[in-house]
């Protein structure tokens, strides 16, 4: 009778949020979502910023060691976004359609398997070990302080990737200040551990890496108690195994894998890039990830709060309010990353030095820092038009879009530019990359609007 009762329950609130997303003002519902999953996105960011900050108390070797295993941290990323942006986008289409079964069924299939993706991440690098460090890009000094962060950060990367797929199946789903809750807890339980367990515990740079998992298993468990009470409950009689699923996730995750696991590989070029010009240069492109990814969290945080909206109207086939959606968007971000922009170049050796108050990161790390800063305003419509094409299905452009900036365009540009003006070359090899990924985002954003009739 409960059962009964409960089913009863959550098809109405899936009817009333089907209501309201269809219905409501799409600017007011953008903010809405957008908000809570702005902040999911900087929480998940300040994971590896706060490791970043209190590691950087220790020497600049340890700095460096968080900036070699960031790597892998994206790679565990880009594992549960595969399966929680896979998921989510079917799900979110699906919810648009008012189809319950496939949703049901989905959500369970989207984490088992997200589960499973960070189990074998983990078995393999245990296998590898110190090997995998070094293929990261630790050099001799660096090594040992990456060995301890690796070890510990591996036992965490199952419970990392099931937490990024609920997180993005409630935001999917409308629920994205549920998600949020989950991710902020862990985030704040992380910062209030680092110091415990680096300083006062005296783990050292192992301490950073058991803060990390410790904080993501309480942040797991928060998700599934959200997502079993406030969203599509999981069951393990819908996990399914045949192929349409799977090659759902895939069409609608692996852009978000693209962006994900190609930043690995281009972070372990710029890793090893960095290190002809000592410890020092490596540290300092660590800080300035940090600090970059932290500002262009909260723009992908904006582009994820439209994905729910544009996912649940294509399925409506509302298409005049997919376009809305992305109007909005450009406009209000462009205005936001311009202030972002002109604040980094401004506070640019302060923000460096908050991390790490060695003279040789902070002047390294001013300069690449301000490079990147020059290209801020060109990200909105390169998000939003890859947040467009992933959510309606468009798999392969939005791959294309989705790899473009840290990967395809990256890589030439890191060794052509490297080649030719050295140190310089690599501290502005980023923003050559935005430059060409934003034109080519034009190219493809226009079209796919244009067809959407």
């Amino acid at each position: 009778m409960r059962n009964s009762s409960s089913a009863v329950e959550n098809e109405e609130f899936q009817a009333a949020k089907f209501k309201k997303m269809t219905e409501e003002p799409v600017d007011k519902l953008i903010l809405e979502l957008a908000v809570p999953t702005i902040i999911s996105m900087l929480i998940t960011s300040i994971y590896n910023m706060a490791d970043t900050y209190f590691v950087g108390r220790i020497g600049t070797s340890a700095t460096g060691a968080v900036g070699v295993i960031f790597p892998l941290m994206t790679l565990i990323q880009a594992v549960g976004f595969l399966f929680g942006h896979g998921s989510g986008n079917y799900i979110s289409r699906q919810l648009g359609a008012r189809k319950t079964k496939e949703c049901n069924e989905m959500a369970s299939t989207g984490f088992f398997w997200s589960l499973a993706g960070g189990l074998i991440i983990m078995i393999v690098g245990l296998i590898l070990g110190d090997t995998l460090a070094v293929l990261l890009g630790a050099t001799d000094t660096i090594l040992p302080y990456a060995s301890d962060y690796l070890f510990y950060i591996l036992f965490g990367a199952p419970i990392m990737t099931a937490a990024f797929t609920l997180n993005n199946q409630l935001r999917f789903q409308g629920n994205a200040f549920y998600g949020m809750i989950g991710i902020m807890t862990g985030g704040i339980l992380n910062i209030v551990l680092d110091p415990v367990f680096i300083f006062v515990f005296d783990f050292g740079v192992a301490g950073a890496a058991m803060a990390t998992t410790l904080s993501q298993l309480i942040s797991l468990i928060i998700l599934i108690v959200f997502t079993n009470k406030k969203g599509i409950p999981l069951r393990f009689a819908n996990i399914r195994f045949n192929l349409y699923y799977i090659k759902e996730i895939i069409r609608g995750g692996l852009p978000s894998l693209f962006r994900q696991g190609c930043s690995t590989i281009s972070f372990v070029l710029l890793n090893h890039a960095a290190g002809i010009y000592g410890d020092a240069a490596i540290a300092a492109m660590t800080v300035v990830q940090r600090i970059v990814m932290f500002a262009f969290s909260a723009m992908l945080g904006y582009g994820q709060g439209f994905q729910p909206v544009c996912g649940f109207n294509y399925g409506a086939k509302k298409y005049d309010r997919v376009k809305k959606g992305v109007s909005f968007c450009v406009k209000s971000s462009l205005i936001v990353l311009i202030v972002f922009a002109i604040l980094g170049i401004i506070f640019a050796p302060n923000l460096v030095a908050a991390f790490r108050d060695d003279p040789e990161v902070i002047e390294i790390g001013t300069r690449t820092l301000r490079w990147q800063c020059l290209t801020f305003p060109l990200l909105g419509w390169v998000t939003i038009c890859n947040m467009l094409t992933q959510t309606i299905g468009y798999t392969v452009r939005a791959s294309i879009l989705a790899t473009s900036r840290q990967f395809i365009f990256f890589i030439p540009c890191l060794y052509i530019l490297s080649a030719v003006f050295g140190l310089t070359g690599i501290e502005c090899t980023q923003s050559a990359a935005d430059v060409i990924s934003f034109f080519v985002s034009i190219a493809i954003g226009v079209d796919v609007l244009k067809k959407m009739n």
